[in-house]
């Protein structure tokens, strides 16, 4: 009798002989079966259909999902046409749409279109609170929850990519759909193997940025399917999204700041030509740490390094014309971001205004961004946490003060102003100091059709 079953993230063949076994199937001599990755279990059934094998189907524990919808938002044109897209392409694959843009209404007409039990798979805590949130307004419930403390699996289920990685294998024959956010995220080594433990033959990946610069996106066809529609920020600006504008600000150091910075500078790059580093491109900087770490020359190459950062991210002239900006906006919501929680913190201080970093409490976070949404906190600093996934539709200003040179970065907290509202005119603002690396990491990040 030939059987297919879920054996801990994989499937096994019973009864199979050599002949009629599928393709990418390895025998296993410690339970005498053949083995492959569970993501393969779409293409087994069809190939084992096609070639008119009999079988037993013990694999799949998922089922129909049998909700009620209850929908308060109205598709948009290319929200639908993203479901009959995503449906033209055998119900797999990712969406690209704009932060603000509405991609969780795309998963929820996804999510109702399969009608088979579901996971979410969301990159933070934050995130999935949102998700559990708004799954139970439209299909009801109850929706379960696997992370953060809380272990409770039902037909419709949010997760973390860390506890997708740590518990797919029980539950990956458990769901016939996996929606990604921030699908970005998964190809990483250890995030991609939660997709290869679950037989779920429908999956949807979502993102507004969807390039990493280690080239590892390319990965994301494999795991969750092909690009299936794709929108930027342009196409949707003025008509879905807010309009807005971006000013890069010029701030010039002072002759003792310059001194410093140009001494900092000169150690480090004098060590990097001396090792013959190149620092461009994937694992440059990685690189750099790795031999710095051997000398007490590297060391010190890499302390200036950090204070060439400091001189440049928390220039007074930085600060003066902070203050500027926020007495001009203080009628606005303002986001100030930083490239690190020490700036994020001096800000703070000196503007008393609250500071999300990733040491900030799920609570204090919490009333904190309910404190902006509502008025009562209209200045918030972070460094990097608030980048992506967190809903805050009434930002309208953002301040960048420093931060990295990739171009997703710089969408993303672009995109945390975008939500649109009536009336709204979105402003970015970021402060470069003139003839510094940070010239050339904003000619970087910018390099995206949002700023041009």
């Amino acid at each position: 009798m030939r059987i297919l079953r879920y054996d801990s993230g994989t499937l096994l063949l019973d009864g199979f002989p050599a002949e009629e076994v599928p393709s990418d199937f390895v025998f296993d001599e410690r339970v005498k079966r053949w083995r492959a990755p569970a993501a393969r279990y779409a293409e087994v059934v069809l190939d084992l259909h096609r070639k008119k094998v009999a079988y037993t189907d013990e694999a799949r524990k998922y089922a129909p999902l049998d909700r009620e919808v209850t929908r308060d938002r109205t598709p948009r044109d290319y929200q639908t046409e993203a479901l009959t897209r995503w449906k033209a392409a055998g119900r797999r694959g990712v969406v690209v749409l704009p932060t603000g843009a509405g991609k969780s209404l795309v998963a929820e007409l996804c999510i109702a279109d399969a009608a088979r039990s579901t996971l979410v798979v969301a990159p933070t805590l934050d995130l999935v609170g949102q998700w559990h949130d708004r799954l139970r307004r439209v299909f009801g419930e109850p929706v379960g929850l696997l992370g953060g403390g809380i272990h409770e699996v039902h037909d419709i289920t949010v997760t973390t990519y860390d506890s997708a990685h740590i518990h797919m294998d029980r539950y990956g024959d458990r769901f016939g759909l996996l929606v990604f956010d921030e699908v970005h995220h998964l190809p990483s080594p250890i995030y991609a193997q939660s997709a290869l433990m679950s037989l779920a033959p429908f999956r949807l990946g979502l993102t507004a940025t969807l390039e990493r610069t280690d080239g590892w996106h390319d990965h994301i066809t494999a795991l969750v399917g092909p690009v299936v529609h794709r929108l930027e920020i342009g196409d949707l600006s003025g008509d879905w999204l807010a309009p807005y504008r971006t000013e890069r600000i010029d701030i010039h150091l002072s002759a003792q700041d310059r001194d410093l910075y140009e001494q900092s500078r000169a150690v480090f790059r004098g060590f990097c030509e001396e090792q013959g580093l190149r620092l461009g491109g994937p694992g440059g900087w990685q690189t750099f740490l790795r031999v710095a770490g051997r000398s007490r020359a590297g060391r010190q190459a890499f302390l200036a390094w950090r204070q060439s950062r400091r001189v440049i991210e928390g220039a007074p002239a930085k600060l003066r014309r902070l203050a500027e900006l926020l007495q001009q906006h203080k009628d606005g919501r303002v986001i100030v971001f930083s490239n690190d929680n020490a700036t994020a913190y001096d800000i703070s201080r000196r503007f008393l205004v609250p500071a999300i970093t990733h040491e900030t409490g799920l609570a204090e976070r919490k009333a904190i961004l309910e404190g902006f949404k509502d008025g009562t906190l209209p200045v918030v600093a972070t460094s990097r946490v608030l980048n992506e996934g967190v809903d805050l539709p009434t930002a309208d200003v953002a301040i960048v003060l420093s931060g990295t040179q990739t171009v997703r970065e710089h969408v993303q907290r672009l995109g945390r102003i975008l939500r649109p509202q009536e009336g709204k005119q979105a402003v970015l603002y970021e402060l470069v100091v003139t003839d510094t690396i940070e010239e050339r990491i904003s000619a970087r990040r910018r390099e995206h059709d949002a700023y041009r």
